[in-house]
C-alpha cells in the first residue's frame, strides 16, 4: 500500500490510564479480532502483564480502517452534512436513490493501514516507550479523566515532543461516575496549549469516541516518510523476539525500499549479512505477508540463533545500500544494580543461557560474570528501576525453571580513595571500609510529585526521611500541588514509591530523571551469619540511618532465617563495629533420649558426646541460607 494511507501511532500514558483497555477497543472497531475472540488486555500476552494488570512489553499490531473523509462526526457537524445532503440530491436528480449515509459510505471510503504500538506506562519501562515513539509519527496521549494530568504524563509527553510527534490529547474513561471529564480537557488543554475542541473524548470500556478517534488519527497523523532518498530498502530495529526454532526474529519499521523472503540483506552495524526466512506484520498474531514496503512496521525472521549479533537501534539494509546506518537509540543506563547467582553451580550456564535469550527480548537490562567466595559464580545485573529487576527476576525463575539467589539491590558510587585512586563501585560488598574512603558522590534525581494539597504535611515529613530537597511548589489543575525536587537515588529504593502512595491513599503520582552526582555521606553495612559475611545482604547505607537500618536488618533476618543444631549469631557491622546483634538458639535433641534401661552413665556419656559434638559445630559448622529467605530480604515490607 501507498505511504499516504500508512498512519504510525502510539499510545502513550500514566499507568492506569487505560492504555491496553482502549488498545482492545481499537482492535474490536476495526475489525482486527473478531469479538467472539476478544478478551481483556488482548495485547498483554506476557502471563506477568495479565497477573499485574500492566504493560511490560511494547506491542505493535497492524489494523486496517475505511476512512469516510466526508463522514459527520463530532467535529465536522451540519457543514458537511449539507455538502452530503446536496450530493444526494445530485444523485437523485439522475434518479438514483441514495441516502446522505449512503454518499459517505460509497462516495468518500478509502481504506488505511493504521500501525499502533502500545507502550508501557510505568516508570521503569521507559526505555521501551522511547524506543517506540522513533518508529511512529504520532501519539495518542491519553488521560485519566477520574484521575487527571499525573507526573508521568508529563514524562512521556516531554519524549514524544523531543521525538517529533504528532500528539493527539485524549480523555480516557468518560463513562465513569467519578470522571471529571471538563476539569480534565482543561488541564490537558493548559498542558499543551491546546483548544478544548482539539481535546477527544473517548471510553475504552463501552467503545464510545473510539471511530472518531481512528478518524482524526488519519486526520492528524502525517503519512511516513523517507529520510533519504535511496530505493534501496533500509529499516531501523526496534525490538527482538526470540523463536528456538527460527531464532532472532527483529521488529522492524521499514524507511525506505521493501523486503521480501530469500533477498539477502545486512545488519548495518554487526556486519552479518542474512537471508530472511519470513516476512510478516502484526495482526496482532505474526503473519506472513509476501513483502514490506516503506513506512510499514513489521518483522523478519532472521534465522540466526548467536547472541549479539542482532542489536536494538541498528539499521537492516539490502546488500546494495551504501548509505551510513540510521540514526538508533541511545543505550539505556541501568540506575538499579543486583547480582543474580543460580541456587546451585550447576545450573550456571543455564542462568548463561537464560540471560542471554531474555536480553534478546529485553535490552534494557545489562548483566556481566562475576564470583562470590560465599555465594559462587553468577551474574552482576543493571536494571531500570526496582520493579524492572522484580519483573526480570521473576521471569528468569517461570520462564527458564531457575530456583536463584538475588542480592540487596544497590545503585553506583563514584569512590576517591587515599593515595588519591578514583574508582566506580557497583556492588555493596565491594564498598571499601571506612578508613579507605575520602569522598563518594551518588546520583540524584530530579523528581516531580502532584498530590492534592490535603496530603503535603504527610508527604513533607516523608521526604525529610528520605532527604529530599524541595526547590519548587505550583498548583496543577483543580487542587493539586506539583512538587519539585532533588533526591538521592538510593533513596527511592527504600520503599519510597509504596510510602508515597500509602500517604497520598493512592492519589499521588511520581515520576523522575536522573540528573547529575553529588558528595554524599553514606557506608557499607555489613551482615554476618555465623561470624561470617553474606555478600547478598551487604549494603550502602546513610550514615545518619547506620544504627536503624543495623537494627532493622537484623531483627528481619532473625525472624526468617531457620534454626540449626547449634546456636549461631546474626550481626550487622559498620564504622568499624558491630552495630546490632541476636542469638539463634539451637534446636533442643537429646541424642540419649531414645534409650531405655541400662546403666545411668551410659546416657551421661551419650550427653557428653553431644555436648562435644554441639561445640566443634559452634566454632566450625556453616549455616545454609534457604533461598526464600533471600526473596523475602529482597521484598521491602514482608
Amino acid at each position: 500500500m501507498s505511504p499516504a494511507n500508512i498512519r504510525n501511532f502510539s499510545i502513550i500514558a500514566h499507568i492506569d490510564h487505560g492504555k491496553s483497555t482502549l488498545a482492545d477497543r481499537l482492535l474490536e472497531t476495526t475489525g482486527t479480532i473478531e469479538k467472539r475472540k476478544m478478551q481483556e488486555q488482548v495485547l498483554d500476552s506476557m502471563e506477568l502483564e495479565r497477573e499485574r494488570g500492566i504493560t511490560i512489553k511494547m506491542q505493535p499490531v497492524r489494523m486496517k480502517w475505511r476512512f469516510n473523509s466526508a463522514k459527520p462526526d463530532a467535529n465536522t457537524g451540519e457543514e458537511t452534512m449539507r455538502s452530503a445532503t446536496a450530493r444526494a440530491k445530485e444523485f437523485s436528480s439522475r434518479k438514483i436513490s441514495v441516502s446522505p449515509d449512503q454518499v459517505f459510505a460509497e462516495g468518500e471510503s478509502e481504506e488505511y493501514i493504521l500501525n499502533l504500538i502500545d507502550t508501557p506506562g510505568h516508570i521503569d519501562f521507559s526505555y521501551e516507550v522511547s524506543r517506540s515513539l522513533r518508529a511512529v509519527e504520532g501519539s495518542i496521549l491519553l488521560v485519566d479523566a477520574t484521575q487527571g494530568v499525573q507526573a508521568q504524563t508529563l514524562t512521556t509527553l516531554n519524549m514524544a515532543r523531543e521525538a517529533g510527534l504528532k500528539i493527539i490529547p485524549t480523555v480516557s474513561k468518560i463513562d465513569s461516575p467519578l470522571a471529571r471529564t471538563e476539569e480534565v480537557i482543561a488541564e490537558v488543554c493548559q498542558l499543551l496549549d491546546c483548544k478544548s475542541g482539539d481535546v477527544l473524548k473517548v471510553s475504552g470500556k463501552t467503545g464510545e469516541g473510539v471511530e472518531h478517534l481512528l478518524n482524526e488519527v488519519i486526520r492528524r497523523v502525517p503519512a511516513p516518510s523517507s529520510p533519504d532518498d535511496t530505493k534501496e530498502f533500509r529499516s531501523l530495529i526496534f525490538d527482538f523476539q526470540y523463536s528456538n526454532h527460527t531464532g532472532v526474529i527483529v521488529y522492524t519499521r521499514v524507511m525506505n525500499g521493501s523486503v521480501g523472503r530469500h533477498q539477502k540483506l545486512k545488519f548495518k552495524i554487526a556486519a552479518k549479512i542474512f537471508e530472511p526466512i519470513e516476512v510478516g506484520i502484526f495482526a496482532p498474531d505474526n503473519t506472513p505477508t509476501q513483502s514490506l514496503g516503506a513506512g510499514e512496521i513489521g518483522y523478519i525472521v532472521t534465522g540466526i540463533k548467536e547472541p549479539g549479533i542482532a542489536s536494538v537501534g541498528d539499521t537492516i539494509s539490502s546488500l546494495k545500500d551504501e548509505l551510513p546506518p540510521l540514526a538508533g537509540y541511545r543505550s539505556p543506563s541501568p540506575v538499579v544494580w543486583a547480582s543474580i547467582y543460580p541456587e546451585s553451580q550447576d545450573d550456571l550456564a543455564l542462568l548463561r543461557q537464560a540471560l542471554g535469550r531474555l536480553r534478546l527480548s529485553d535490552s534494557s537490562f545489562t548483566y556481566e560474570e562475576e564470583a562470590s567466595g560465599t555465594l559462587g559464580k553468577g551474574y552482576r545485573c543493571g536494571f531500570l528501576g526496582m520493579l524492572h529487576m522484580e519483573i526480570v527476576t521473576e521471569r528468569l525463575r517461570r520462564e527458564f525453571d531457575l530456583e536463584l539467589i538475588v542480592t540487596h539491590p544497590s545503585i553506583t558510587y563514584d569512590v576517591e580513595l587515599k593515595g588519591g585512586t578514583k574508582k566506580t563501585v557497583y556492588s555493596p560488598s565491594l564498598f571499601p571500609d571506612e578508613h579507605d574512603v575520602v569522598g563518594v558522590s551518588e546520583p540524584i534525581v530530579t523528581m516531580k510529585i502532584i498530590t492534592p494539597p490535603a496530603y503535603l504535611s504527610g508527604l513533607m515529613k516523608s521526604l525529610y526521611e528520605h532527604e529530599a530537597e524541595v526547590i519548587g511548589t505550583e498548583n496543577f489543575g483543580d487542587n493539586r500541588t506539583m512538587l519539585t525536587m532533588l533526591m538521592p537515588l538510593r533513596e527511592l529504593m527504600r520503599n519510597f514509591f509504596d510510602e508515597v502512595k500509602s500517604i497520598s491513599s493512592g492519589y499521588a503520582s511520581i515520576s523522575y530523571d536522573i540528573t547529575e552526582n553529588r558528595p554524599a555521606d553514606v557506608v557499607r553495612l555489613d551482615v554476618l551469619v555465623a561470624d561470617e559475611v553474606v555478600p547478598a545482604f551487604s549494603r550502602v547505607v546513610s550514615r545518619r540511618r547506620v544504627e536503624q537500618d543495623a537494627e532493622t536488618v537484623v531483627e528481619k533476618l532473625y525472624e526468617i532465617m531457620p534454626r540449626e543444631l547449634f546456636t549461631y549469631k546474626i550481626q550487622s557491622r559498620a564504622l568499624g563495629r558491630i552495630i546490632s546483634s541476636r542469638s539463634i538458639s539451637g534446636r533442643k535433641k537429646d541424642a540419649a533420649g531414645t534409650l531405655s534401661g541400662g546403666d545411668i552413665t551410659r546416657k551421661m556419656k551419650l550427653r557428653e558426646k553431644q555436648k562435644e559434638g554441639r561445640k566443634r559445630l559452634k566454632e566450625h559448622g556453616s549455616v545454609i541460607i534457604p533461598q526464600d529467605v533471600f526473596v523475602k530480604m529482597m521484598r521491602a515490607g514482608e
